[in-house]
């Protein structure tokens, strides 16, 4: 029992475990310390989130500005290129419508020349026409005063604006009344008439026949056409060309002569023959 009332004997210490142990700090003031350091690092650190948010943000924004500048200098960059090649071509086309001009000026010089060249040659060439003209208006005058002479050596022969008339009248042929034929002894007359006819050239004939004033009008223009008839076929029968003789009557239109005595009347009983030249229209009476 003495053995169970025994204390239990404490192992014995070494020195070591007899020392004082340092002592130990208050936890409490460091903890909050350390809370405090790690709300403020947690401040800063929520702050720095915020403003690298806040940068990233407005990088981004310009970054949008930026791309959408970009995107406008772009468009721009690209209608100046087009507005370039547009005013290229339009140079390019200018230039060709210079060139054109130049081309179309040099050639209306060389044209403006050519037609003065042509309006000088014309200028000599309507001169010299002239003076051909004048020479051979010269020419018909000289010889319609040689055939007005000759002519007029076989029956009164007169000068008109358009040539020679010839008036076959009493003097030279007689009609009888109311008759066409041409008597035997005035075919004589006729034949020296047309062989002065055949010697001239470039002229046309003309023949008209007259009568008195005894019928009606309607039966004396039928005889004053046979009349010029008459002479026509025998100036033909002669060797004339027939077609250069027109033959036309008039009636008891245009005497010769007044008056209703049977001289006048005899003398009003005529044929005339008119030559002209053939550039002239001969087609009245060439009084």
């Amino acid at each position: 029992m003495a053995l169970f009332n025994q204390a239990p004997q404490r192992p014995s210490q070494t020195p070591s475990e007899t020392e004082p142990r340092p002592e130990r700090r208050n936890p409490g003031v460091w903890g909050w310390l350390l809370l405090a350091l790690v709300l403020v690092l947690a401040f800063f650190f929520v702050r720095t989130l915020r403003w690298i948010g806040a940068e990233v943000e407005r990088l981004g924004r310009q970054t949008e500005e930026m791309n959408r500048r970009l995107a406008e200098a772009e468009q721009r960059s690209h209608a100046l290129a087009q507005q370039a090649t547009q005013a290229a071509e339009n140079a390019e086309a200018a230039a060709q419508q210079r060139d054109q001009a130049e081309a179309a000026r040099a050639q209306s010089q060389n044209q403006a020349r050519q037609a003065q060249q042509q309006a000088a040659t014309a200028q000599q060439e309507a001169k010299q026409a002239e003076q051909k003209a004048e020479q051979y208006r010269q020419q018909r005058e000289q010889e319609l005063a040689r055939l007005q002479q000759v002519l007029g050596q076989i029956a009164e022969t007169r000068r008109t604006a358009m040539g020679l008339v010839m008036t076959l009248g009493s003097n030279s042929i007689r009609f009888d009344f109311d008759k066409s034929d041409i008597k035997p002894q005035y075919r004589e007359t006729l034949s020296r008439i047309a062989g002065v006819l055949m010697t001239v050239r470039g002229y046309s004939i003309y023949v008209y026949g007259y009568t008195d004033d005894i019928g009606t009008q309607e039966y004396n223009l039928k005889l004053s056409e046979r009349r010029a008839q008459a002479v026509r076929d025998y100036l033909v029968q002669a060797g004339l060309d027939p077609k250069i003789i027109t033959t036309k009557g008039y009636g008891e239109s245009d005497p010769r002569v007044p008056g209703d005595s049977p001289e006048a009347r005899a003398k009003n009983r005529r044929v005339e023959i008119g030559l002209v030249d053939t550039t002239l229209h001969f087609e009245g009476p060439a009084n």
